[in-house]
């Protein structure tokens, strides 16, 4: 076998080999590259809970990459977000921006969102064939961010199309020209909006920035980056992965089918079976650690695999198993600890209110291909299918 189906095959389904990993140790020393060095995987459920709220493990890469030759070159707003940084300035950032995806906020979102669902759906025809991650996936989540931050519904496709270059797995020449576009765009519109404010979230940043919190402008453009990619980019994967999981268990389709009230609590065990973000972002441990019984020097990377967590079978039972009637809301999927996806409420809205819509609407729903037909997208960090083709 080749080494592109053997990534092929990788892609489709990684959680053999996950599960490899992990009974032989849950956190092992992996090559980076072909530098020589090393870095540290954790496969198992208990090492990775621990890691990500493990201060000893920092997220601050402008330390990390202090005086390194680093090969990549993306724009300061981009490689120093909120995401990438320790407390204390993690914590002032995140206060900033908590408000916006309470359950109460997200709660009054609820009937846009449901609008613009219905109104995408209404392009499906009952007996004819679509893309669901096309049709569905991809445009909701970004509509749903660029109206939560303002930006203009003529700009989204271009936004749209930042973000998948940003995440892209390969040469990093196009994510780095990415970061570079996006960054430029997001400090174009912080600049129209302070000439003409509205009541947009990024519009109360902006008034943070320039009142008592004193947001500097690169921390402004940051957080609007961040929230503008990670906004939509992650729940555009949980919408196509939990669609697929429940086209490929007929059973427990049926199940949500007839029982729609019951969707909101199946949304964890999909998280949890198929976890759209596979690996979280970058930590590197500041002192020497001991962890799952492995040494971990003082320097070293540490990446945790959420997804691999997720599947092993000393926290949930007969993991490979999709049970939507499993209590899973201990996942990883949206991380642990101080870093825990803020926007997690709105993802889960998302994910309900579109699961819902298509189940009343579309209940004869199944794959148009075979599962095996289907391409997942070579990117770093999230797992997601390029397509996903149905038949209503």
């Amino acid at each position: 076998m080749n080494d592109d189906a053997k990534d092929s095959r990788s892609a489709r389904d990684p959680y053999p080999a996950y599960a490899a990993m992990r009974s032989a140790c849950p956190v092992q020393a992996v090559a980076s590259g072909s530098s020589g060095r090393h870095s540290y995987l954790v496969t198992g459920y208990a090492e990775a809970r621990q890691a990500l709220g493990d201060s000893r493990l920092s997220k601050d890469t402008a330390v990390f990459f202090a005086g390194k030759d680093s090969k990549r070159r993306l724009h300061p707003a981009v490689a120093h977000t909120m995401l990438a940084s320790d407390p204390p300035r993690h914590t002032r950032l995140r206060r900033l921006v908590t408000g916006a995806f309470t359950s109460g906020a997200v709660a009054g979102l609820r009937p846009f969102i449901t609008r613009l669902t219905d109104e995408l759906l209404d392009r499906w025809t009952a007996g004819g064939a679509v893309d669901l991650v096309a049709d569905l996936a991809v445009p909701l989540p970004v509509m749903v961010i660029c109206e939560l931050l303002g930006v203009p519904e003529s700009d989204r496709q271009r936004v749209q199309r930042w973000s998948a270059e940003l995440f892209a797995a390969g040469d990093p020449g196009p994510a780095d020209a990415a970061s570079y576009a996006v960054a430029a765009y997001m400090s174009d519109l912080i600049a129209s909006k302070r000439h003409r404010p509205g009541d947009s979230l990024l519009d109360r940043l902006i008034a943070a920035r320039d009142g008592e919190d004193h947001l500097t402008e690169e921390e402004l453009v940051s957080l609007a980056v961040l929230l503008l990619v990670t906004g939509h980019e992650t729940t555009t994967h949980f919408l196509g992965n939990a669609a697929l999981a429940l086209l490929r268990h007929p059973a427990e389709l049926e199940r949500l089918r007839s029982s729609p009230e019951a969707i909101p609590r199946a949304l964890d065990e999909l998280l949890r079976f198929d976890a759209p973000v596979s690996t979280s972002t970058f930590r590197f441990a500041t002192e020497a650690i001991t962890l799952g019984g492995t040494e971990i020097p003082a320097g070293a990377p540490v990446l945790v695999a959420l997804g691999a967590a997720n599947r092993d079978p000393e926290r949930f039972r007969d993991p490979d198993q999709l049970d939507l009637g499993r209590d899973a809301t201990s996942h990883l999927s949206f991380g642990h600890g101080i870093h825990r996806c803020v926007g997690a409420p709105l993802a889960k809205a998302e994910a309900h209110l579109a699961l819902r819509a298509i189940l009343t609407r579309f209940p004869g729903i199944r794959l148009a291909v075979s599962a095996e037909e289907l391409v997942w997208r070579r990117t770093r960090l999230v797992r997601g299918l390029t397509s996903l083709p149905v038949l209503l």
